[in-house]
């Protein structure tokens, strides 16, 4: 029996890129869901016309908020397997069978993308918060994750039990490795496209305040 696939798109204020990314990811799944953090624009009709179901959020609640949204409805539709990718275009949508297909090799419970492979296009910063991170997980998670800090990610609905999320924005994403990981789940990368032309000025996360929520995520976390 062939696995129900279902991409999951949180998103906020992203009217002028999210039809674009619904239509190209649509090919390589069953299902396109994108879950609207409350955007005060266009985002929702725009993800609808491209033939994306929108579950909306009435107030901007953080992306971990977004992601738990969707995790919830894959569950209570059946589908097995759930593709992250967010709805700013810095995921390439065609890259959505190589997550697939590593799936298929290893069966995995969660496939992350790997950007570290090629890094000219990522900004220096980033490239050493990226690895800086991805270590301390590692160590956390008691398993290798190349690039911890990318969205573009592939889960399995077994996964999904085994994790209790407790936080709402950018750090959900590094507590769902740890806790995935410390369950016995494996945890694998596949290379992905590095992609920031025109995203930089836009990035949602705020690095004073995302970096403190990433280190009380730590220390929370080594006193477990």
């Amino acid at each position: 029996m062939n696995d129900r696939v279902v991409a999951l798109v949180p998103c906020y204020r992203e009217a002028a890129r999210i039809g674009d990314v619904v239509r190209r990811v649509r090919p390589h799944v069953d299902a396109v869901v994108v879950i609207d953090d409350g955007s005060p624009d266009q985002t929702a009709n725009e993800a609808r016309q491209a033939g994306a179901i929108v579950l909306p959020h009435a107030v901007n609640r953080g992306k971990g908020a977004a992601i738990q949204t969707g995790m919830q409805y894959a569950i209570e539709k059946g589908y097995d397997l759930m593709i992250f990718l967010d709805g700013d275009g810095q995921h390439n949508p065609e890259e959505v069978p190589r997550f697939l297909e590593a799936r298929r090799a290893s069966q995995a419970g969660i496939v992350v993308g790997n950007r570290m492979g090629d890094v000219k296009k990522m900004p220096l910063l980033r490239k050493w918060t990226n690895q800086f991170t991805s270590w301390v997980l590692s160590r956390l998670a008691g398993q290798p994750i190349a690039d911890s800090q990318c969205g573009y990610r592939l889960l399995h609905r077994d996964v999904v039990p085994d994790i209790r999320i407790e936080t709402s924005n950018f750090d959900t994403e590094s507590e769902m490795l740890i806790q995935a990981g410390r369950r016995g789940h494996k945890i694998v990368s596949v290379p992905v496209q590095t992609i920031y032309e025109g995203q930089e000025k836009q990035s949602k996360i705020r690095p004073g305040r995302d970096t403190v929520r990433f280190f009380k995520l730590v220390w929370r976390n080594r006193r477990r």
